[in-house]
C-alpha cells in the first residue's frame, strides 16, 4: 500500500529539483524553466540513417528544424546529410559543432561515447537506448550538463511510461502500474511467430539482462522471459513475459509510492518457450552477437507490421479501488508520402515529441529527463505526437 495520501505529480519523483521547484504548479513550473534558460533551438543533428533515425529526421525536418543526418556511410535522403566516423570522439566531435542538439539513432553501445560528446559540447541530447548501464552514464552527465539529457525517447521505455504515469495521475493512491508492449508482424509464420524489424542486439539484450520490478511494494530484479500472462488485445491472444530497460527510471519514481510495477514484452503464443530453449538450453546466451545473427537471418524484417500497447493502473479514486487502461493496435501510416512501419513511427514520433516539447518550453532545457515527467496531454498536442492519435485501429478495420 502507498502511505501517503494523493502524490502530486512534481512532488512524486525524485530529480525533480534538476529541473525546476517541485512545489510549484505546472505553470509556474514552465515559467521557471523559462527563466535565463534556452528554450528556442533549431539545429539538430541525427546520428543513425536506418529507418527509425531517417524518419525521425524527416518528422523533425516536418517540425520546423534545421536537421543534419549523419552516418558511417553516404546516404541520400530529403535533408542534409554527411558521412561520419560515429565511433570516434575527435570526429563526432566535428560534427556536432554548430549544432544546438544531437539525436542517436545508434547501437545502445555507441550512445556513451556520443553522449560525452554532447554533455562536452553544451548540445541538447535525446537517445532511444533502452540499455541501463548507458541511461546511468547519462544520468551522472546530467549533473553538470548545460543542455537537456533525455535517454529512452523511443517506444518502451519511454512512450508507454508516459502514457502510465497518466494513469497513475488519475488515482488518488496508487496500487499498480503494468506496461506492456509487442512489436510484431501482423502475419505470424512458423513457431516463432517472430520478425526483427526492431535491433537484433537490442532484443537479445531485453531477452537476456536482469528486469527492475517492484513487487508488493519491494524493489528487486528478476529475470527476463519469466512472469508469463495472457492478453488479449483486439480478439488476438497474446502473451507477456518480462524483458529488461522498458521501465526506464520508473522503479525509482515510485520507489516506496506502489505496491507493484513491471514492464512485459508480448509475443504471438508459443514464443517465449521456444526463446528460452534457444538462449539457455542451447547456450546461445554465451554468444549474443551470434544469437542475433541466427535469429535476423531466420526472421528478417517485415514491412506489415502492428505495434501493441497495453498500459493499465490500478488505484484508488474517492475510497474506490478502479483500473484504468490505455490499449492501442498501432498499424503502418503513411508519413511524407511513403508508408511508415508501425515500429518506425511509433519510436521516431515519440522522440521527435519530446524534441518539440522541449524547443516550446513545455519541458526541461537542462538536467536529466525521466519520461515520466512528461505530460501526455501536451505530448498528444504535438505536431509530431498527433500521429498516437491517428495511426491506431482495431484489426481487420
Amino acid at each position: 500500500m502507498i502511505k501517503s495520501s494523493r502524490i502530486d505529480r512534481w512532488n512524486r519523483r525524485p530529480g525533480r529539483s534538476d529541473c525546476a521547484d517541485p512545489t510549484l504548479d505546472r505553470g509556474s513550473a514552465v515559467q521557471e524553466r523559462r527563466k535565463g534558460k534556452r528554450m528556442s533551438f533549431g539545429k539538430v543533428a541525427v546520428l543513425g540513417l536506418g529507418k527509425v533515425g531517417k524518419l525521425a529526421a524527416e518528422l523533425l525536418v516536418e517540425s520546423g528544424f534545421e536537421v543534419t543526418g549523419i552516418d558511417a556511410r553516404e546516404t541520400d535522403a530529403p535533408f542534409a546529410t554527411r558521412a561520419a566516423d560515429l565511433k570516434d570522439a575527435a570526429s563526432l566531435t566535428e560534427v556536432l559543432k554548430g549544432k544546438e542538439a544531437v539525436l542517436s539513432c545508434l547501437p545502445y553501445h555507441l550512445n556513451i561515447g556520443v553522449s560525452n560528446v554532447a554533455h562536452r559540447l553544451g548540445l541538447h541530447y535525446f537517445d532511444l537506448t533502452e540499455d541501463v548501464p548507458t541511461t546511468k552514464h547519462i544520468r551522472e552527465l546530467a549533473k553538470t550538463s548545460r543542455g537537456l539529457m533525455a535517454p529512452q525517447c523511443g517506444l518502451a521505455p519511454g512512450f508507454v511510461g508516459i502514457v502510465g504515469a497518466h494513469l497513475a495521475d488519475q488515482f488518488d493512491k496508487v496500487r499498480s502500474i503494468r506496461l506492456r508492449v509487442g512489436a510484431l508482424p501482423q502475419h505470424p509464420t512458423g513457431l516463432l511467430g517472430y520478425a526483427f524489424n526492431w535491433s537484433p542486439e537490442g532484443v537479445v539484450n531485453e531477452y537476456l539482462n536482469d528486469c527492475e520490478v517492484i513487487e508488493e511494494g519491494v524493489l528487486k530484479t528478476v529475470s527476463a522471459m519469466e512472469w508469463v500472462e495472457t492478453i488479449y488485445i483486439d480478439g488476438m491472444q497474446l502473451e507477456a513475459f518480462t524483458t529488461s530497460g522498458g521501465l526506464g527510471t520508473m522503479c525509482e519514481t515510485y520507489a516506496d509510492k506502489i505496491e507493484n510495477l513491471d514492464y512485459k514484452t508480448m509475443r504471438y503464443p508459443g514464443h517465449v518457450k521456444l526463446m528460452n530453449f534457444f538462449f539457455h538450453e542451447l547456450l546461445m546466451r554465451e554468444n549474443r552477437a551470434e544469437a542475433g545473427r541466427i535469429l535476423t537471418n531466420a526472421k528478417p524484417p517485415v514491412d506489415e507490421d502492428v505495434v501493441y500497447v497495453h498500459v493499465a493502473a490500478e488505484g484508488w479514486h474517492n475510497g474506490q479501488l478502479r483500473r484504468k487502461e490505455f490499449v492501442r493496435s498501432y498499424y503502418p501510416i503513411e508519413i511524407g508520402g511513403k508508408m511508415r512501419t508501425a515500429i518506425a513511427w511509433t519510436t521516431s514520433a515519440s522522440v521527435v515529441s519530446v524534441i518539440e516539447m522541449v524547443k516550446a518550453g513545455l519541458l526541461p532545457q537542462k538536467g536529466f529527463l525521466k519520461q515520466e515527467e512528461i505530460p501526455l496531454d501536451s505530448y498528444l498536442k504535438t505536431r509530431t505526437g498527433s500521429h498516437y492519435n491517428t495511426g491506431h485501429r482495431k484489426r481487420h478495420a
